[in-house]
């Protein structure tokens, strides 16, 4: 059991790790930071809570682990912010879906104060805010944790652990590696289904009153917060990019066999795609 864990900035996901440490026994007190008064104040009321700090420097005072859920554009600062107020050999982690960036100058931050070993649950919803959050949300879904080739290994394993004690299933990869990997299957599917929204707008909206379960499934993380989304699209522009340009190609392979009348070339697209997707692990 972790002395004291601390939660920085709890949306969706910051609270669900609050909800899941308290559901699971994992810390003897759990200490909350939010940036907004309003917030803080609702926060206090929760049981799942114990404190609620005014400042993140006075939230990470005395704790053991502590968990950085702001947006990605704010990681870094936060790290900077509470790095000499950390006790020493206290671990820092965060749930930011970008982590290239992140894990260097996040370790770079607390030096040889703390460790801090970047994580990221793949349990997102288009759904924002604490309110949302839930104890169940990362049971059986798969979480990267991301060390450098320098980070301390026992900081690491307690991070993997801490995961697997919240109900994920935690893999270690290195960071540049899970920016590759979530720009192909977390940042494209958003991509696809915000500008499939989009395009579709220009159409006649009344059109989506007769939509069947097929695009309500494609188009589903259509309603997240764009400004959310705009800051992982900057922060892991790169590897977006590439990946944007590789589905080009093959939508362009598509696009010219249906316009050549070669059916047996869509019909393999249809069928690759068909084999991918039945092979997906069972769902949650």
């Amino acid at each position: 059991m972790l002395p004291q864990l601390t939660i920085l900035a709890p949306g969706l996901l910051g609270a669900s790790v609050a909800r899941a440490a308290r559901a699971r026994n994992l810390a003897q007190r759990i200490v909350i930071w939010s940036r907004g008064a309003e917030t803080r104040l609702a926060l206090a009321d929760q049981p799942w809570c114990d404190a609620v700090a005014a400042t993140p420097e006075t939230a990470v005072l005395g704790a053991s682990l502590v968990v950085i859920a702001a947006p990605v554009d704010q990681i870094v600062s936060l790290a900077r912010q509470i790095a000499a107020h950390l006790p020493q050999g206290a671990i820092v982690t965060d749930v930011g879906s970008v982590k290239n960036e992140i894990a260097h100058l996040g370790a770079a931050a607390l030096g040889e104060r703390a460790h801090f070993v970047g994580a990221h649950p793949m349990a997102g919803s288009e759904k924002t805010g604490w309110q949302h959050s839930s104890a169940e949300l990362f049971q059986q879904r798969p979480c990267f944790v991301t060390p450098l080739t320098t980070t301390a290994p026992a900081a690491t394993a307690a991070v993997v652990k801490f995961w697997h004690d919240l109900g994920a299933q935690p893999v270690t990869v290195a960071p540049k590696q899970h920016d590759e990997i979530v720009a192909h299957i977390s940042h494209l599917p958003q991509i696809l289904a915000s500008t499939l929204c989009a395009f579709l707008a220009e159409r006649d909206t009344s059109w989506r009153d007769y939509a069947g379960g097929g695009l309500r499934d494609t188009t589903r993380i259509a309603a997240s917060d764009p400004q959310l989304w705009r800051t992982i699209l900057e922060q892991n522009h790169k590897e977006i990019l590439r990946a944007v340009q590789q589905y080009q190609a093959e939508l362009s392979a598509f696009q010219k066999a249906l316009a050549e009348g070669d059916y047996a070339t869509v019909v393999d697209h249809l069928k690759r795609g068909q084999v991918y997707r039945r092979d997906f692990r069972p769902a949650p």
